[in-house]
């Protein structure tokens, strides 16, 4: 069976490796990049090495964009004037909603549909499709692209607003570096009784699973806009987290952390919410108005 023809645009880590997914899958690969060498690799493995990026756009109805940030995509693609009339270009590069949604407007006035994507994972999982490949814009692209653009990851549709990829990503990649930031004061914490950092890994891993299920159940009460304290008020949090800040004082552990925790946890019940759930802290965040 013929598989659909694709163009990389961009052989940093990240593009090398979605070129690479699509030719393991047996797509025609057509690939750019800004230093010629970076494609040998790719050539080696079947791709062809277009000369120049009207070339490699006129190669593939599907194009796909991976380059240092917005700036660099209109730098790229605004010379070919009606090059990009018919085909549909697929931007992965990171920036933010509002430049999403700029350049949606700039590719319908050259006659290309326009997704654009948020890639989920590091260069290694490009390929899993337990990775999520998040996309926004043209659903009808989308969908005429899906099966092509499963080979790199499961990919999400997050609707026609062109901007919300860019903004999931922005959020989840906070929610990321919270977690993180979680889980290495608790594994400094206990590796201060030691504790090996193996050895605690796979009890914090199954804590994930039962905090993923709050999740769930505060998405619900974040929407409604009620917090019914009916599993863990904010007041007896307020209590638990003093002593993890009293055990990480003693062990010398950094506690800025926890402490911005227990200031949120502290203002809400100085506030009068001391008996709602924890969901109630997403006011401490919204914008005033």
């Amino acid at each position: 069976m013929s598989r659909e023809s694709v163009t990389v645009l961009g052989l940093g880590q990240m593009g090398s490796a979605l070129a690479a997914a699509f030719l393991a899958a047996g797509h025609p690969t057509t690939v750019w990049n800004r230093t010629p060498a970076k494609a040998d690799d790719l050539v080696a493995d079947g791709a062809r090495r277009a000369g120049t990026v009207a070339d490699a756009v006129a190669a593939s109805e599907l194009v796909v964009v991976c380059v240092l940030d917005y700036g660099v995509v209109r730098e790229l693609l605004e010379p070919l004037a009606g090059g990009l009339a018919g085909r549909t270009l697929v931007n992965v590069t990171s920036g933010s909603p509002e430049q999403a949604r700029e350049m949606a407007r700039w590719a319908a006035g050259q006659g290309a549909r326009y997704l654009d994507g948020g890639i989920m994972t590091t260069p290694p999982g490009v390929g899993d499709t337990a990775s999520m490949f998040l996309y926004s814009g043209s659903t009808e692209a989308l969908e005429a692209h899906r099966a092509t653009l499963a080979v790199l990851g499961d990919p999400i549709d997050l609707g026609e607003d062109p901007g919300i990829a860019s903004l999931y990503d922005a959020g989840l990649l906070g929610m990321m570096w919270s977690v993180f930031g979680g889980w290495l004061h608790a594994t400094a914490l206990v590796g201060a009784d030691g504790v090996a950092a193996g050895a605690f890994a796979p009890v914090a891993l199954r804590w994930l699973s039962t905090v993923g299920l709050f999740v769930e159940r505060y998405a619900g009460q974040i929407d409604a806009g009620r917090y019914p304290g009916d599993d863990a008020t904010i007041d007896v949090q307020l209590a638990t987290v003093d002593h993890l800040l009293h055990a990480g004082a003693l062990r010398g552990v950094d506690g800025r952390l926890p402490e911005l925790h227990r200031e949120l946890m502290a203002k809400a019940v100085a506030d009068g919410h001391g008996g709602d759930s924890y969901a109630r802290l997403i006011e401490a965040f919204r914008p005033t108005r």
